[in-house]
C-alpha cells in the first residue's frame, strides 16, 4: 500500500492459534539514504504487537482468534481476545471466555510520511471492564553518516491513550502512528481517524472511473484493485510526482518500461490527475536525455531525478517511450501536453530508425530483463514497440501539425518494419510456426506475444499454442523461457492482452479467469506480481496497470487514433452476454461502452457520453473506426 510521502509492504498471517501477525515496512521515498541510488529510500521493518500493549481488568490481551482479514485498499482485521473469565468477574473456576472484539485497520496516509492503525475495542461481555491504553512510544534514529540529509528519525507512538471504564456493549478507540522525519524537524500531530478516513475516501474515489462490469466477479475486482494498484505509488520527490513500482526497493524513480511503457498510457483512462500530471513528468525527466549524437537514453531516472541509471545499455528504451508516450498523448488529448512531449517522441522513433540492421529491424543491447535471459543483437520486443510506436506517431503527427510527408513517412517506416518482423523472427520454434526471440533462438520465449498486441496476427494461432502449452503456462502464468523456472507477470498480462486483441477471446478468457483467480484469492495476494524467483512475487505496480491494459485494448479493443477519438474492435468472449466499460476519462471527454450479443457473434455496441449515444452492429472482432468522443 502507498501514499504519497510513504510505501507500506505488509507481511501477515494468523498463526497456528488462531491470532494475527504482523510485520510492517515502512519506506519513505524522500528520506534518502546512502548511497543515494535506485534503492536509497529510507526503510525500516517494524513488528511492534499493539495489542499485546493493552490491558484489560489487570491483565493483558492475550488468546486472540481471528474471526475475518478484508483487504480493500487497507487491511482490516476483526478478532476476538479470551481472559481468565473470574479476572472479568464472570464466575469461579478456570475458563477462557471471549471478553473484547477488536478491530485494527492498517493503512498508509494519502499525503504524509506516516503509516496508521486505528482500533476499535468493543466489550462483549455483560460486565465493565477497565480498560488502560498504555502511553507508549518507540523512537529509532539512523546514523547521521547513513542519510543524505542526517539523523532520520522513526517513531511510533499511540493516540488515545489512558484508562477507561468499558460498559457491556461499549467501543472505545485508539491508534498507532508510525512516521519518519529528519531530526530537528517537528513531530507530525495525527489524527488516525481522520486519516483512515482520507484514505477510504481516496480509495473510494477510484468506484467514480473506468469500472469494468462483465459476468465474472473475480475479474471486476482484480481489475478494480488493479486500478488502485496502479495509480497509488505515486510519490511527491524533489524531482516531481514520480510512479515507483514499489516491492520495497524501487521509488523516487522512473524507469523506461514500467512508467513510460506499461503504466502511462493507462492514466487517462482512469482520469486520474495526480497519475496524469506523473506522466506528464516522467517524460520530461527523460526528455532531458536527448541528444544530437543520439546515444541511447538512461534506462531509468532515479534518486528523485538527480542521477540516473544506464548500466543495463541500450534496451530498446527509445522504444519504450514511442510505444507509451504516444498512446499516453493520444488518450490524453491535451495538445499542450502533446506539444511538450512531441519532440522527445520524434527523437526516439529517429533513434530506432537509426538502429535498423540490414535485415531491417532494429538493434539494441538487450531488453527490459537487462540480459537475464539471451536477446541477441536484434530482438523481437523492441521490434514490436517501435512498430506501434510508429503507427501511434502516425495518428499523433497530423494534430500536431506536422506535414504530411511527416505522416506518410512514419507509415511507411511501419510497413517496412511489420514485413521485416516477418521476415527476421518468424520461424518454427520447438514444433510451433511461431517467433523467435532473436535469431538462432531455439527455445520458445514469453516476449513472442508482442506482435498479437500491436496488430500483427499472421502467426496468432501457432504463438498463441506455444505460448498457452504445458512447455510454456503454468499456474503462476507463462514461464519467461521454456525449460526455466522464472515468470514475470508483465509476460503473462502482455500475453492475454494480444490474446484477446487478436481474436481468441475464449481460450485467452480460460487463462484470465485463472490468472485473476489465482491473484486475487491465491497465496500471494492480491495484486499482480513482479517475479519469481527474483523479487520473490513483489506487487510492483506498474503489473497492475498492465492488467488493465488487458480489459482496454485487449477485450475492448480500444486504440487511441486522435485526441477525441479512438477505434474500437471488441471481442466478447462466448461464454459473455454482455459487458461493459464505464465512467472511462480519456480523449478530453467521459464515456460509456457496452457490448451485448444479439445472436451468435453478432455484437451491439453503445458507447454513450453525457451528450447522447451511438450504436453500432459488428460481429466480434470487427473494427469501429473512427468513433469521436468530444
Amino acid at each position: 500500500m502507498s501514499g504519497q510521502k510513504i510505501s507500506t509492504v505488509i507481511r501477515w498471517g494468523v498463526n497456528a492459534d488462531g491470532a494475527f501477525e504482523e510485520n510492517r515496512s515502512l519506506i519513505f521515498p524522500a528520506l534518502r539514504v546512502v548511497p543515494n541510488d535506485t534503492y536509497g529510500s529510507l526503510l525500516l521493518r517494524v513488528a511492534t504487537d499493539v495489542p499485546s500493549l493493552v490491558c484489560v481488568n489487570g491483565m493483558s490481551l492475550r488468546n486472540e482468534k481471528v474471526k475475518s482479514v478484508e483487504i480493500n485498499g487497507l487491511i482490516r482485521v476483526k478478532s476476538n481476545f479470551a481472559l481468565d473469565h473470574r479476572k472479568v468477574g464472570l464466575g469461579p473456576g478456570y475458563s477462557l471466555t471471549p471478553v473484547i472484539e477488536l478491530c485494527r485497520t492498517i493503512f498508509p496516509s494519502v499525503d504524509k510520511p506516516l503509516m496508521a492503525e486505528t482500533y476499535e475495542i468493543r466489550n462483549i461481555t455483560d460486565k465493565d471492564l477497565t480498560v488502560i491504553v498504555p502511553e507508549t512510544s518507540q523512537v529509532y534514529e539512523t546514523p547521521a553518516e547513513k542519510g543524505v540529509d542526517g539523523v532520520y528519525v522513526i517513531r511510533m507512538d499511540l493516540t488515545g491513550t489512558g484508562s477507561r471504564t468499558l460498559k457491556a456493549g461499549e467501543t472505545m478507540r485508539f491508534g498507532a502512528v508510525f512516521q519518519a522525519y529528519r531530526k530537528g524537524e517537528s513531530l507530525l500531530a495525527v489524527n488516525p481517524q481522520a486519516e483512515l478516513d482520507a484514505r477510504v475516501a481516496f480509495v473510494s474515489s477510484f468506484g467514480e472511473s473506468l469500472v469494468l462490469d462483465s459476468p465474472d466477479a473475480n475479474i471486476n475486482r482484480e481489475f478494480a484493485f488493479a486500478k488502485l494498484r496502479a495509480c497509488e505509488s505515486i510519490f511527491q520527490t524533489d524531482g516531481g510526482l514520480m510512479h515507483g513500482p514499489g516491492g520495497e526497493a524501487y521509488y523516487a524513480a522512473m524507469w523506461c518500461n514500467d512508467q513510460c511503457e506499461y503504466v502511462n498510457p493507462i492514466f487517462p483512462f482512469i482520469g486520474y490527475g495526480i497519475g496524469n500530471a506523473s506522466a506528464l513528468n516522467c517524460y520530461q525527466h527523460f526528455f532531458r536525455f536527448m541528444n544530437e549524437a543520439y546515444n541511447p537514453i538512461p534506462s531509468s531516472i532515479i534518486a528523485e531525478g538527480k542521477d540516473h541509471y544506464s548500466h543495463a545499455g541500450d534496451r530498446g528504451d527509445a522504444a519504450m517511450v514511442a510505444h507509451g508516450a504516444t498512446r499516453y498523448l493520444l488518450a490524453r488529448g491535451d495538445r499542450t501536453e502533446a506539444e511538450q512531449v512531441w519532440p522527445f517522441v520524434k527523437w526516439c522513433l529517429e533513434f530506432c530508425h537509426r538502429k535498423l540492421n540490414t535485415s531491417g529491424v532494429p538493434e539494441s543491447d538487450s531488453d527490459e530483463l537487462e540480459g537475464r535471459f539471451p536477446s541477441g543483437s536484434a530482438n523481437l520486443a523492441t521490434a514490436c514497440l517501435y512498430y506501434d510506436g510508429l503507427v501511434s506517431a502516425s495518428y499523433l503527427a497530423p494534430m500536431m501539425g506536422e506535414p504530411t510527408h511527416v505522416t506518410r513517412a512514419y507509415r511507411r517506416q511501419a510497413e517496412n518494419l511489420r514485413r521485416a518482423i516477418g521476415r527476421y523472427f518468424s520461424a518454427n520454434v520447438c514444433g510451433y510456426e511461431t517467433y523467435q526471440y532473436y535469431e538462432g533462438n531455439d527455445l520458445l520465449r514469453s516476449w513472442i506475444c508482442l506482435p498479437l498486441c500491436f496488430g500483427i496476427n499472421d502467426r496468432a494461432e501457432g504463438t498463441l499454442a506455444a505460448l498457452f502449452s504445458p512447455e510454456m503456462m503454468t499456474v503462476d502464468g507463462i514461464l519467461t523461457q521454456q525449460g526455466s523456472n522464472s515468470f514475470w507477470d508483465r509476460a503473462t498480462l502482455y500475453t492475454l492482452r494480444g490474446a484477446f486483441a487478436a481474436g481468441y477471446a475464449d481460450p485467452a478468457l480460460v487463462q484470465l479467469k485463472a490468472y485473476s483467480d489465482r491473484r486475487l484469492l491465491g497465496v500471494h495476494v492480491p495484486y499482480p506480481v513482479e517475479a519469481w524467483p527474483e523479487g520473490s512475487q513483489r506487487h510492483l505496480s506498474a503489473e497492475s496497470g498492465l492488467y488493465c491494459r488487458i480489459i482496454t485494448e485487449g477485450i475492448f479493443g480500444i486504440r487511441p487514433t486522435g485526441f477525441d477519438r479512438f477505434s474500437l474492435k471488441p471481442q466478447l468472449p462466448s461464454d459473455w452476454n454482455v459487458m461493459s466499460l464505464k465512467k472511462i476519462k480519456a480523449f478530453g471527454s467521459e464515456f460509456d461502452i457496452t457490448v451485448k450479443r444479439i445472436d451468435g457473434d453478432r455484437l451491439k455496441v453503445v458507447v454513450a457520453d453525457a451528450k447522447g449515444s451511438k450504436t453500432y452492429v459488428v460481429r466480434s472482432g470487427q473494427e469501429i473506426r473512427n468513433v469521436v468522443v468530444r
